[in-house]
């Protein structure tokens, strides 16, 4: 069985305008089996600047912020079974990248455009307060390469 190259869906949503729409890499998130212990690694292993745990109720998370000199690093866990990390885990118990978050100047410009072309947002659609308290959208991995994406108002 010959297996093709993978097609990759983003050229069709955000086509050669695509810097226009997107902008700063806001962070990439990971999920962890064990949030000490990650931040731990990034702190004393890595000497990156981590902040304390905080409970993310609305999301089903706690979070620690790792801070790089051009991004932020998201270090997930679940806050109960419901989480949707927690079910995140259960596929991949030694934890990985979760999702990718970039910035937008209009999240609802952006929603509309993408939406426009096909691009799946997940959800009901409409912006939600992110756990930086900006309102964020996520689209479906299956359009982007098999990455979540989040945009986060900038």
């Amino acid at each position: 069985m010959r297996v093709g190259p993978v097609r990759c869906n983003m050229a069709r949503f955000f086509g050669t305008d695509c810097k226009t729409m997107i902008g700063r890499l806001n962070h990439v998130a990971i999920a962890v089996p064990d949030l000490t212990a990650a931040a731990s690694l990034y702190s004393a292993t890595l000497g990156a600047k981590v902040s304390a745990p905080v409970a993310q109720p609305k999301h089903g998370v706690t979070v620690v912020f790792v801070e790089l000199p051009n991004t932020k690093i998201e270090l997930l866990h679940p806050l109960g079974e419901e989480s949707p990390i927690a079910g995140f885990l259960a596929r991949n118990p030694a934890g990985g990248i979760h999702h990718i978050c970039y910035e937008v100047d209009d999240i609802i410009a952006a929603r509309d455009r993408l939406k426009a072309t096909g691009a799946r947002v997940l959800g009901d659609g409409e912006p939600k307060l992110g756990a930086h308290e900006k309102p964020v959208l996520f689209l479906h991995p299956k359009d982007f390469c098999g990455t979540l994406i989040e945009l986060e108002q900038a």
